[in-house]
């Protein structure tokens, strides 16, 4: 077994990864915290049976295959790392699964053990603006690498609050904790992707969230296909992160309503 681990949220960033010269195990991380049902026991039975119901409800995935793309992946925690890396991105979808890799790693390993470090991609110049791992080759990660962030107990605590707050649905108490905490340390990207959460939280005077009120909007200003609905919606709110399957979710509840046909 290698004494480092890497773990990527998402398949999209494996070919990139794969390009480069970087010594470790991989885990890929293949779970969207951003939607669906949480506990917050993570290491509970019935944390993962609940999520493997609800992406089998929700998305058509098959049981065995929730337990070899996910719950098998999970498996490679229990082994003794001297070294985690997280690769993880900029919106709600990644920084809420950053949330539960933390809490998952800080109850199953001694965290005085491997050293935690976590390689965060936002609005990288440097990359020609690209917004995605998936988007950057071998040696673009190699540079992200370079300039890595370990992970102090500080870090460590801030990021186990959040989880709690974010798992039980308290957002007055979400928004006073993202009021009254001034520093963030190695995880200045929590705060902008959970303030994005609290706004999608909010319900309109017609009853829709702000993700169904923009979704509406651009249906409404000429987008009659999905396609174009999603790269309307990436466009200007890339802050959540969401892929076509997880919009999805939002455009079936606008057809329930009546209010699209698509």
């Amino acid at each position: 077994m290698n004494a480092i681990l890497h773990i990527l949220n998402g398949d999209a960033a494996l070919d990139g990864f794969d390009q480069t010269g970087l010594d470790g195990d991989v885990m890929v991380w293949r779970e969207v915290f951003s939607e669906g049902p949480l506990q917050e026991n993570i290491l509970s039975g019935s944390f993962w049976s609940g999520r493997r119901d609800w992406i089998g409800t929700t998305f058509g995935a098959p049981a065995d295959e929730y337990q070899h793309k996910v719950i098998d992946e999970l498996g490679k925690l229990n082994s003794r790392y001297t070294e985690i890396n997280l690769w993880f991105e900029f919106d709600l979808h990644c920084q809420v699964n950053l949330l539960g890799v933390l809490e998952m790693l800080s109850l199953k390993t001694d965290m005085s053990a491997p050293a935690i470090y976590l390689i965060c991609l936002a609005d990288c110049v440097q990359f020609d603006n690209k917004k995605g791992l998936g988007e950057l080759t071998g040696e673009q990660f190699e540079e992200l690498y370079d300039a890595r962030e370990r992970l102090n107990e500080w870090e460590l605590g801030l990021a186990a609050d959040a989880w709690r707050l974010y798992v039980n649905n308290d957002l007055a108490g979400l928004e006073k904790w993202l009021n009254e905490n001034t520093f963030w340390g190695g995880l200045p990207l929590l705060k902008p992707a959970l303030q994005a959460h609290l706004k999608r939280m909010q319900t309109n005077a017609d009853g829709l969230s702000y993700i169904e009120q923009k979704l509406l909007d651009i249906y409404n200003g000429g987008a009659k296909t999905k396609t174009a609905i999603y790269h309307a919606f990436w466009k200007n709110e890339s802050i959540f992160g969401m892929g076509d399957s997880e919009i999805d979710i939002y455009l079936n509840k606008l057809k329930e309503k009546g209010l699209i046909e698509l």
